[in-house]
């Protein structure tokens, strides 16, 4: 204040003498005019520097102090505590970890190596920015800082939202209206709650805080409620009624059922995450470009799906083997081999976590997604077989395959050059991540779950089940097609089976399952992210699960005994309905039958185990074993998956082979032993990256596709497809 007097001194002081030298009394009077208008711009300026400057000053005042943890040698268990002395209380504390929330002046779970942020604001509106890094103590830890910039940059391609990008839709998921649950409810509670009193009438308008009603349980033990946001009240339970009853079949099932009040807001508001960023509904890309090859080619191939589904049982009972045809393993076996290589950790945790964030109305968009995959695993499949090499009884096959001289055929042999090798490195990478080392580190956390003898032991634990892996596909396909054919089978009748008895145990709750279903797909609510939020999760995860159109499976079926390509096509169109439509939807099932789809806070595998494991004491070893056995067929199919891409790449020779398998186990040790969530990450999406270059290939080739698709039906209508003599006698 005192450098503006002092300048509005000098400047009035200045005026006077140039007054005095203006002897005009109109030209007096339009000085005077221009020159208050001036002063006023000047004083309201300085007025905003002195302003800025307080503002500086009482910054610098509120001294911010973080202190860093890292409490093990794992990765992303970091901690960042942060102390605030001087500014306005309260203080709001805006970390860049999304989990954390406003209030916490604790972070956990951050990644070490990493840049993090958070922005400290007082009461006052002033903002301290802090940036800070957690220090590594591992190898592991450092190299997991390394790769995940990587992971971070692939999966904004493969998750970015063009719709979003192109301004067609608004993602951001808006609410009108907060729920009031019951406080520290949860969904494994045996306890009844009742609505004892309210304590504010329906409709008024009440702030964040006040206290508005009295609950209490069947102990007679009561608890108040308070108001979470600012807006008018409505009832969703009347005084003296039960809340939540355990006991009853529909408040298990029902999705927020535990509900007793909720606060509508003035306008809509969006939804945020606990650390206050927006949260958004994206429809990722790579959704986008599986789920529409599955719509395509269903439509182009005639809805294939439902009309060749009688004829893809009887080709998977081996009605059509042919024992003269070239190849090596029965229609069935590779049937098996692929469907190894999809049912997996996916279908029981993958699974869960897709229900625990969409509600149980993403199961039927997953149910719908496996349903139109079958259509697009017809389609590599086919294509697969046909473009086969076979040399001295080996056999070299897949999208390198086809991609390579299919599109050649076509006068695209440098576009069908690039397409096979960025499939083939793209397969190795996924083969040592995605196919090995996440399963064989899941697994490992798993059984040492239900045999705590194992803790600390993952190394040796990788090593056994390296042994185990080694022993199958050291004799390649043929040795890994009767495993898996014995395999698959069993494992498959363990897991439905112990579906199948936690669902009869909760056979009572059927209609409120179907009901939730139906409801969710098609009404879900804001906090399960609207109709949009479901369609995709449910989408995504039947599109992730299946594999189709990543081109995996046409490996394990090149090596098929047939004269007749399309048969095989036939025979995968089985695969998406077992791995998807069965046993994905039995996870579902049994989630919602026994309401832990309600649960949160938990990881997919835990939620799955406490959902078998609130039927029967020791069922989560039941699941434990099958997870053992989803883990090491998908590793099996897998290394077969990554030789062929391998040797595409590096030759076909067998000591070329010899040193992927041997490069493969080491992967299956590591995996066990080693903490690596960015390096899984990243070869995970690998996976999903190997549709880009596949589909472009099979929409290119839809017409030969197609054209073989009729010769093959009319010389069956003929009767001139082969029939095996076992079936030719029955």
């Amino acid at each position: 204040m005192s450098l503006t007097c002092s300048v509005i001194s000098l400047l009035l002081s200045l005026q006077l003498k140039i007054s005095n030298l203006l002897f005009n009394f109109q030209e007096r009077v339009n000085f005077y005019m221009k020159y208050l208008k001036f002063l006023s711009v000047c004083n309201i300026l300085l007025l905003f520097v002195c302003s800025v400057q307080a503002q500086d000053n009482t910054a610098s005042s509120m001294e911010v102090q973080i202190d860093l943890e890292n409490p093990s040698k794992e990765i992303n268990d970091g901690i960042a505590t942060i102390e605030v002395q001087g500014g306005t209380t309260p203080y709001t504390y805006k970390w860049s970890n999304q989990a954390t929330s406003l209030e916490a002046t604790k972070s956990r779970n951050l990644i070490e190596g990493m840049e993090h942020t958070v922005v400290v604001t007082d009461a006052t509106g002033t903002s301290v920015t802090k940036k800070f890094t957690v220090p590594t103590e591992s190898i592991t830890e450092t190299f997991n800082s390394k790769v995940q910039p990587a992971v971070d940059f692939l999966g904004s391609i493969l998750f970015w939202d063009p719709f979003a990008a192109l301004g067609l839709y608004d993602p951001v998921v808006y609410t009108n209206f907060k729920q009031i649950p019951i406080p520290n409810w949860d969904a494994t509670t045996n306890k009844t709650y009742y609505l004892k009193s309210w304590l504010q009438p329906e409709g008024a308008v009440v702030k964040e805080g006040d206290k508005i009603a009295i609950i209490e349980t069947d102990e007679k033990v009561t608890a108040p409620v308070y108001a979470a946001v600012n807006g008018k009240l409505q009832y969703l339970v009347l005084e003296g009624d039960q809340i939540f009853n355990p006991n009853n079949t529909t408040d298990v099932i029902e999705q927020g059922a535990h509900m007793l009040a909720m606060v509508e807001y003035e306008e809509p508001q969006p939804l945020q995450y606990p650390n206050g960023d927006i949260k958004t509904n994206t429809i990722p890309f790579i959704v986008i470009w599986l789920i529409l090859g599955s719509i395509f080619f269903t439509f182009r191939l005639g809805f294939i799906n439902i009309r060749g589904f009688r004829h893809s049982i009887d080709l998977a009972k081996g009605k059509y083997d042919d024992p003269d045809a070239p190849g090596t393993i029965t229609h069935f076996q590779a049937m098996a081999t692929a469907v190894s290589a999809t049912v997996g950790l996916g279908n029981i945790a993958g699974v869960a976590v897709a229900i625990s964030l969409g509600g149980a109305g993403a199961t039927f968009w997953m149910f719908m997604a496996g349903f139109f995959a079958m259509s697009l695993k017809f389609a590599e499949c086919t294509l697969g077989v046909k473009y086969r090499i076979i040399e001295n009884g080996r056999i070299f096959g897949g999208p390198m395959n086809y991609l390579r001289y299919g599109l050649e055929k076509r006068n695209l042999k440098g576009l069908g050059k690039f397409l096979a090798a960025l499939f083939a490195l793209l397969g190795v990478i996924a083969s040592f991540g995605g196919g090995n080392m996440l399963q064989s580190n899941q697994a490992f956390k798993i059984v040492s779950e239900q045999l705590p003898f194992l803790e600390g032991y993952g190394f040796w634990f990788g090593v056994g089940f390296a042994v185990l892996v080694g022993i199958v596909i050291i004799g390649g396909i043929n040795s890994i097609a009767r495993v898996t054919g014995r395999v698959v089978p069993f494992m498959a009748i363990v897991y439905i089976l112990g579906c199948l008895v936690v669902i009869g145990t909760h056979i009572e709750n059927i209609g409120g399952a179907f009901s939730a279903i139906f409801n969710g797909a098609f009404s879900a609510d804001a906090l399960k992210g609207g109709f949009i939020g479901v369609l995709i999760i449910g989408l995504q995860r039947a599109a992730f699960s299946s594999e189709a159109g990543v081109g995996s499976a046409a490996i394990a079926h090149s090596a098929s005994k047939t004269n007749n390509p399309i048969a095989d096509g036939f025979t995968s169109l089985v695969e998406p309905f077992i791995d998807t439509m069965v046993v994905c939807t039995m996870t579902a099932l049994v989630l919602i039958f026994t309401g832990m789809h309600e649960v949160d806070g938990l990881g997919g595998v835990e939620l799955t185990s406490d959902a078998f494991g609130s039927v029967i004491s020791w069922f989560p070893a039941v699941l434990a074993f099958a997870v053992f056995l989803f883990a090491f067929s998908t590793m099996v199919s897998w290394s077969y998956y990554g030789m062929r891409s391998w040797t595409y790449l590096f030759g076909r020779s067998k000591q070329s082979e010899f040193i992927y398998k041997v490069m493969f186990l080491l992967f299956v040790v590591l995996g066990a032993s080693a903490s690596l969530g960015a390096v899984l990450s990243f070869s995970d999406m690998m996976i999903l990256a190997m549709s880009f270059p596949n589909i472009i290939g099979l929409y290119i080739m839809s017409p030969e596709i197609r054209a073989d698709m009729a010769a093959y039906l009319k010389k069956l209508k003929a009767g001139k497809i082969y029939v095996n003599e076992k079936f030719k006698k029955a």
